[in-house]
């Protein structure tokens, strides 16, 4: 048996570049989300003031996912497809690797192990380019 099929394609190349560069967006939006969520989760807490100012921003979207306040300062370039997850207690740092007096309680890399693998990231990507 023979089957032929003809393919007539609408799409240029530079819609298929911005598509996949918006899915590419949108996958590290949802990345930054889960991660943020984590880390808003997993931070050590005496005051919850760490916890209110832990924020996760995307390029072109701006601050996407916060535990509270979030951060007033642009953490990514927008010309870029980047993300970034911060806190900006003034000690979030301290807490995550530990000072000479205090010890390390990590919630940041954690966080971002959990959530942030090349199958996830690349689901994540599959799923917007439907």
């Amino acid at each position: 048996m023979k089957m032929t099929a003809d393919v007539k394609v609408t799409m240029n190349v530079k819609e298929v570049a911005d598509k996949v560069k918006e899915a590419n967006r949108l996958a590290m939006r949802d990345t930054v989300v889960a991660v943020t969520e984590d880390v808003v989760e997993l931070s050590p807490v005496l005051t919850g003031n760490n916890r209110r100012s832990i924020a996760g921003e995307v390029s072109g979207m701006g601050v996407v996912a916060s535990g509270g306040e979030g951060g007033a300062e642009r953490q990514v370039d927008d010309d870029k497809v980047e993300g970034a997850i911060y806190s900006t207690s003034g000690y979030g740092g301290y807490l995550d690797t530990g000072t000479s007096r205090m010890a390390a309680r990590p919630y940041f890399k954690p966080a971002a192990d959990r959530n942030f693998t090349a199958e996830k990231f690349a689901s994540r990507i599959r799923r917007h380019l439907k």
